[in-house]
């Protein structure tokens, strides 16, 4: 049978998510009108992944607005619902850059509103080595790894029970997990990391279904 991940977003603005979970032998289910609500969501699909986009509303973890923008408070509140169901069900998570900042908000914890040096540059990620301490993503990403940056925020304060166990040469939280539930995030795109890190991450997450 084949496992399911969901994706709240709109299937044309996600193809790269799409063909990273069905490479991997899993199928991608989009948010559309007729996709059911969050709880019945994650009664009905195998796993959540969130993606990436703008940045999350400062109330939410605190703070006035000093730099977020592109915010998308309709779906900040969308993120934190599917977030209650599935970790009440206890299922598979992996949060993707945006995807990270919300699983750390929803946690309890908060996010450095403008970071310099990893933002895109002329529409192309940047690239930067990290260092994975052991952890669950230590297999698939190993000691040290090539992945991509394209993101102006970052995981401050960390949520209740979330651990971080991958940082970029700068200090900045590359990934999380959480330490009883089969919670991931990382701040990078594996999605579209031509690095060998970017598939084994999408395929470990992936067994974690089966």
């Amino acid at each position: 049978m084949t496992r399911t991940v969901y994706i709240p977003g709109d299937a044309e603005k996600y193809q790269n998510y799409r063909r990273a979970i069905e490479s991997s032998g899993a199928r991608a289910v989009f948010s559309g009108p007729d996709t059911p609500d969050a709880p019945s969501a994650a009664q009905t699909w195998d796993a959540l992944l969130l993606p990436g986009g703008g940045d999350l509303e400062p109330w939410r973890y605190g703070q006035p607005n000093t730099a977020s923008r592109s915010l998308e408070p309709a779906r900040d509140a969308s993120e934190m619902a599917l977030l209650d169901a599935f970790t009440a069900l206890r299922k598979p998570v992996l949060g993707i850059c945006r995807g990270m900042q919300s699983i750390n908000v929803y946690f309890g914890g908060t996010l450095v509103q403008d970071i310099p040096n990893h933002s895109a540059v002329n529409g192309a990620d940047r690239l930067h080595t990290v260092v994975t301490r052991q952890s669950p993503l230590s297999g698939p990403c190993g000691g040290t790894a090539t992945v991509n940056s394209a993101h102006h925020q970052a995981a401050d304060a960390l949520g209740s029970a979330l651990e971080a166990v991958q940082w970029a040469p700068d200090g900045v939280i590359e990934a999380l997990v959480h330490r009883t539930l089969p919670v991931w995030a990382v701040q990078w795109h594996p999605e579209r990391l031509a690095e060998p890190a970017g598939r084994r991450l999408v395929g470990a997450f992936l067994e974690r279904i089966w």
